[in-house]
């Protein structure tokens, strides 16, 4: 394939593929031209009239930054696209572009996330504090006051960016900007009155992390949630019509029974009720009534079947076909998002004279932009990985399938089978032994069988253990005897197979690991280093390696690595919800709870502390629950969390209620509300993800197993030459340097082509393309026609067979020099 780097005049947005050949002679390709008048949207560009011979240069030079700005927007189309960000947050003109510079990059994102963890984390500084982390009014409110001026500096630079129009039109900067400046002036009162008030809006501080662009998985679960509570509000209402009715009917049956403090009055009849539902006070909200007459079991038995059993498992099942629908949609979205995108960068990078592709010389310069850090190598294997056509220009059929291919890892496939090739004879036959063994089903299993006896064998050494030291001074034998066995293992391997081919298979580095932490507890015991005893523990996680041996558990634990990323986001989407809540608890109940706070509630047995002697002994009754407590921002999460867990949490409500009023039921009862439907968008996520993986095998049932992506290209000789020296010719040489060392291996071994193999992870955005084949063709076309429908009907006669229909795309601004 010819490849070149030319400069040729840019097409103005309607195309015609008759306007010339893809395969154009080099000859034709060296020439140096005019950017696109309507191609960027901050082109800076010179006064048009025909300059003077000797102005050559100086309209050579201005070409050349002119098709820099282009590269730079192009990049940025594609960025948007990458994020979902929306068009209409484009930079428009030259100052806009420095702010949207400025405003991506990482300093300034660690910036703002150091920003939004400061303003978390006074938190534990701020009364009610954690005991060791107290810092004076003065100095927290001075830290408050500094991150906030950082934050209105980020806002700042956003509004350069976006325009003052954009900037009041994104609902997610407005929310951010009024909630600094309710966080300014309650900042600005603290300092002056040197006290602090009640400040429920700390609770906010939040969105600060949640706007981050660390945060962007965060701010799409925050979405779905939204996006999913019509449904669920619907179920809920009717959960809650139920209880209502149920709660009436406990009240008038079981009220006359003197002796049943759940159903005296309505309140409680609710409130008990409601409890029940979490199956927290079963049986025992059940006995008293049960005692008097058996037959009000029926009443309990037909509450939970209705409200429990069915209920709740329709509010799962109808949370999950909605997410299952948003993941659909939102998946399809991003996808014309994407090509959209794509579509904007390659106006940017096409030129009049080749109208149907984009040449190695602009794509080359996309990708210094949009991966500045890629190699010359790279950048030329990616072009080549594009062009299906093997021709000079890339199409723009091609090119959609640009974020698939530019994320791929380059490695030149070793001309050896194996890393011992090269090695004499006799040491060759060895080492092709050893590889044969590893790779053996019978050696697999061996090791297998190994795993399980060490199991068994720490199984029934844990259970003859006695309370006490767990740890011996004497290093157990069977201790000594496996590790050998799995280091024995791992020498094997990795002289077999080679350090790098061993250690490439995530397999191969957890048992590496594994047997690295065994070794080191050994030295722990060996060596009586009592603070690394932990590390001993970690011997059974050998037992893992035998899932492999079971498909179905193969495909749990890949589920569950996929999973890991967005699972961590929703994680952290919880620990969000969490810190608003522990900001309102502790504004409202901290202090409340203490030791024998609640005598006079249903459940002062778990609050009491008493001391008593029996014979000549001191007894401690201690109830414990005092300590589940809003006194600090780290004991509110703990007692937040077992709020969660949902047994026995109407303890710590009644607790906090008979010290306060009964209106703080509301909290916890909103709390468990809450905290249902993120558990219940987790679940449904994780159900989502096993059921897609399970149609997705069953419909590839034939296909290897799953290694990812990967991709082959074998560039010649001449190519990389021929590459090098079109670098040289434009003054980048300095970066050939991995080209050359290409070109010097093919001469070592007398080659002349080598074959490079791209490799990436499958994402879960691979599997739905496999997924929904046959929908994306259907959603390509009903995306065009409605590109057509808001596209000017007037077209250039001069284009009536446009491969590519111009989008609506916004004139450019000017700036004449």
């Amino acid at each position: 394939m010819a490849v070149s780097m030319d400069d040729d005049v840019p097409l103005i947005l309607t195309l015609d593929d008759s306007g010339s050949s893809a395969s154009a002679p080099l000859d034709d390709l060296d020439r140096e031209e005019l950017p696109n008048e309507n191609g960027g949207s901050y082109d800076v560009i010179n006064d048009a009239s025909s300059p003077a011979a000797g102005d050559c240069c100086a309209q050579q030079s201005s070409t050349r930054h002119n098709w820099e700005m282009n590269y730079q927007e192009a990049a940025i189309y594609l960025q948007e696209g990458e994020n979902n960000d929306k068009f209409f947050t484009h930079p428009k003109n030259a100052k806009a572009l420095a702010a949207y510079l400025f405003a991506h990059n990482h300093l300034f994102y660690l910036m703002e996330l150091s920003t939004a963890l400061l303003l978390l984390l006074l938190s534990l500084c701020e009364a009610p504090a954690v005991p060791m982390l107290r810092l004076g009014i003065f100095v927290h409110a001075t830290l408050e006051l500094f991150a906030l001026i950082v934050v209105v500096f980020e806002l700042s630079m956003k509004m350069r960016w976006l325009g003052f129009q954009t900037f009041i039109r994104h609902k997610r900067t407005m929310v951010k900007t009024c909630v600094l400046f309710v966080q300014f002036i309650e900042a600005i009162v603290v300092l002056v009155r040197q006290t602090s008030h009640v400040r429920i809006t700390r609770a906010l501080r939040c969105i600060f992390l949640v706007d981050c662009r660390y945060c962007g998985a965060v701010r799409r679960n925050l979405r779905q949630i939204f996006q999913s509570l019509p449904p669920f509000i619907d179920i809920l209402l009717l959960l809650l019509f139920f209880m209502v009715i149920f709660a009436i009917l406990g009240f008038y049956l079981f009220s006359p029974n003197h002796s049943d403090p759940y159903f005296n009055t309505l309140e409680n009849s609710l409130v008990n009720l409601f409890v029940l539902l979490t199956t927290s006070n079963f049986p025992d909200v059940m006995m008293p009534s049960y005692a008097r007459n058996p037959w009000s079991c029926v009443f309990f038995i037909v509450y939970l079947s209705i409200e429990l059993y069915f209920i709740m498992n329709l509010l799962l099942a109808v949370v999950f076909d909605t997410f299952n629908d948003i993941e659909k949609r939102k998946f399809k979205s991003l996808l014309l998002h994407k090509r959209t995108a794509i579509q904007h960068a390659y106006r940017l990078l096409i030129t009049k004279q080749r109208p149907s592709g984009i040449s190695f010389k602009h794509f080359e310069g996309l990708l210094r932009f949009y991966k500045p850090r890629m190699c010359a190598r790279e950048r030329y294997l990616t072009f080549k990985a594009l062009n299906q056509s093997n021709t000079p220009l890339v199409s723009l059929k091609d090119f959609y399938n640009f974020y698939e291919v530019v994320g791929l890892k380059w490695k030149a496939k070793r001309n050896r089978e194996h890393w011992f090739d090269d090695l004499p004879r006799t040491a060759f036959l060895i080492f092709k032994g050893i590889n044969i063994l590893v790779k053996s089903r019978v050696f697999q299993y061996t090791m297998y069988t190994v795993v399980a006896v060490n199991g068994i064998w720490i199984l029934v050494e844990t259970f003859m253990l006695q309370g006490g030291n767990f740890f011996s001074r004497n290093v157990p034998w069977s201790y000594i005897v496996f590790l050998t066995i799995y280091g024995v293992e791992l020498l094997l391997k990795t002289t077999g197979l080679g350090p790098v081919e061993y250690l490439s298979s995530g397999w191969n580095l957890f048992d590496f690991s594994v047997t690295l932490f065994a070794f080191l507890g050994l030295m722990a015991l060996a060596f009586n280093m009592e603070p690394f005893y932990f590390i001993v523990v970690l011997r059974p996680l050998q037992l893992l390696r035998l899932f492999k041996l079971k498909k179905r558990y193969r495909n749990v634990l890949d589920t569950m690595f996929e999973l890991f990323p967005r699972m961590a986001s929703l994680g952290l989407t919880l620990l969000i919800f969490y810190y608003c809540f522990a900001i309102v608890g502790m504004e409202f109940f901290a202090g409340v709870v203490y030791p024998n706070c609640c005598n006079t509630s249903t459940v002062a047995d778990s609050y009491r502390w008493v001391n008593h002697t029996v014979g000549n002994k001191t007894v401690v009754e201690e109830g414990y629950y005092y300590l589940n407590n809003f006194d600090n921002i780290l004991n509110s999460f703990v007692t937040l969390f077992e709020l969660t867990v949902v047994n026995d949490w109407y303890i710590i409500m009644e607790g906090v209620t008979s010290q306060t009023t009964h209106w703080s039921r509301l909290y916890f009862m909103i709390f468990y509300i809450v905290t249902m439907v993120v558990m219940t968008i987790i679940v449904a996520f994780i159900l989502d993800a096993f059921v897609f993986r399970m149609n997705y095998t069953r419909k590839n049932q034939d296909s290897e197993e799953d290694n990812g992506i990967v991709l082959e290209k074998e560039i010649s000789k001449e190519e990389v030459v021929g590459i090098i020296e079109l670098y040289k010719r434009s003054s980048a040489a300095t970066e050939t340097t991995q080209l050359q060392k290409i070109v010097l291996q093919m001469d070592k071994y007398g080659q002349t082509s080598t074959l490079f193999l791209g490799r990436r992870s499958r994402t879960k955005s691979d599997l739905s393309m496999k997924m929904y084949e046959e929908e994306i063709q259907e959603w390509y076309e009903e995306h065009s026609r409605k590109e057509e429908s808001q596209t000017p009907s007037q077209e250039p006669a001069s284009a009536p067979n446009s491969s590519l229909k111009p989008l609506s795309l916004r004139q450019r601004s000017q700036t004449v020099i």
